[in-house]
Parts: structure tokens; sequence; C-alpha cells
């Protein structure tokens, strides 16, 4: 970009009428305003992106001295906003608005949530089985399984498992995204005691979130169904 002194404000071309995204700065050469580069846009270099130069709270990172650069937030990394969303950065809480300020660093606690229920399963006596499920939530929720004991079309009691079963085993681990668990329930060997109804149950400091799924424990293979759009499994 070529400046051609003394500045003249008068020659500047006017800002958007709906505002700038990123706030607007001062360009390259010092005289007009113009609408800040945001986050991932092109910066400085000759042309540049609007205006050349990053927002606040962003720099130019350039591959090479002569090339444009992209801007990049100083501070990268989840935050909290006042108006209870989570953002990316805190450059893009600054582009929510001058009303949206920041709460503190991290995601906004939020209440569990089941992303993957577990699925029903069909198999025969002897098989090996398993039931799955994913749940996000800030803090990272507490999953537990749970086998409804039931008689006829009346639930009588709620069995915490792995409870004292040799032939099943619970499993959980972190993610695969950050405040997100998977957990398993693990059947081998599948009797006709372990069929009937279980519970995936997700709970933090902001509430609780439950799916359901059920093992059908049949005959022979025979009298397995098919499957219909993935959502019945034999394992």
């Amino acid at each position: 970009m070529r400046c051609a002194p003394p500045c003249n404000p008068s020659g500047c071309a006017p800002l958007p009428r709906e505002g700038c995204s990123w706030g607007a700065v001062t360009d390259l050469c010092g005289c007009c305003s113009v609408c800040a580069a945001g986050e991932g846009e092109p910066c400085g270099g000759r042309g540049g992106g609007p205006g050349g130069r990053c927002a606040p709270g962003m720099e130019c990172v350039k591959k090479a001295k002569r090339q444009a650069g992209q801007c990049v937030c100083k501070n990268d990394g989840e935050v909290c906003g006042s108006d209870g969303k989570s953002y990316g950065s805190s450059c893009q809480l600054r582009a929510a608005g001058a009303a949206v300020r920041q709460v503190r660093k991290g995601a906004c606690d939020q209440a569990p949530r089941i992303t993957i229920p577990p699925k029903d399963i069909w198999n025969i006596s002897g098989a090996q089985v398993y039931l799955s499920c994913e749940v996000i939530g800030v803090p990272t929720p507490l999953l537990t399984w749970k086998k409804v004991v039931s008689s006829g079309h009346r639930r009588e009691k709620v069995e915490l498992l792995p409870g004292d079963r040799d032939n099943l085993a619970v499993q959980t681990r972190g993610g695969p995204e950050k405040h997100e668990v998977t957990g398993w329930v693990l059947i081998s060997p599948l009797g006709k005691e372990e069929g009937g109804e279980y519970e995936c149950h997700a709970a933090n400091a902001k509430g609780e979130a439950v799916a359901m799924a059920t093992i059908h424990v049949v005959e022979s293979l025979k009298d397995i169904p098919t499957p219909s759009l993935g959502e019945t499994e034999t394992s």
C-alpha cells in the first residue's frame, strides 16, 4: 500500500452503515478509519485484508516478510461470555458486541447433553455384547450405568452397575471432545438375566441427562430382527 502525504481525512471512504464486525482501526498509512481484519482474515502486505490491520487483541502472522499474513487471536482458547454463551476465543467474544464481556476463561457451565445414546441390542445367550453412550457438559459430567429391574409394566428398582456380576464390566474414558465422556457396559457371556432395560445417566452441577436402551436375549439368531436404519444392533 502506497501512502501519499499529507493525510486528507475528507478523502477517506466512509465506514459501512451497518458498522464493522471486528471494529474500526486506522489504516496502514495512519490516515483513514477502516474496518479491522477479523480472525482468519488476511492482513498486512500489499492489498492486505479489510484495512490491512487486525482488530485489537489479534496479531498479523506472516509466513514471508513481503506477503500478506493472517489475523490470529493473541489469547486463543475458549472463554465464557456474560450472555451465558461459550466463544472459541476472546476475540470472537469481542466481535459479539460491546454488551458482552468475558466472565472467565474456559467454556460456560452447561447441563449434560447426551450426544450419542445407547442403542437396543438383540443377541443370543453366550454372545458378547456392549452398550455405549457419549455425553458432554461443563463441568465434565459423571457417567454411570443402571439396569432397570421390572415386573410386567411396573418398574421395581434401578440397579447401579456393575454390581457383583462377574460377566459384566463398566468402562468410561474422557473424550473424544473436551468435557465429553464416553462409557460402555460390556457383557460376556450374555445370559437371559442380562436382558432388560439399561440407563445411561450423566450428571454435573448444572443438571442431568438420561438415555435408555434395551438388551433382548433371544433363542436363536433367526429371532434377531433385521436392522432398520442402524437403530438395532447385535453387539
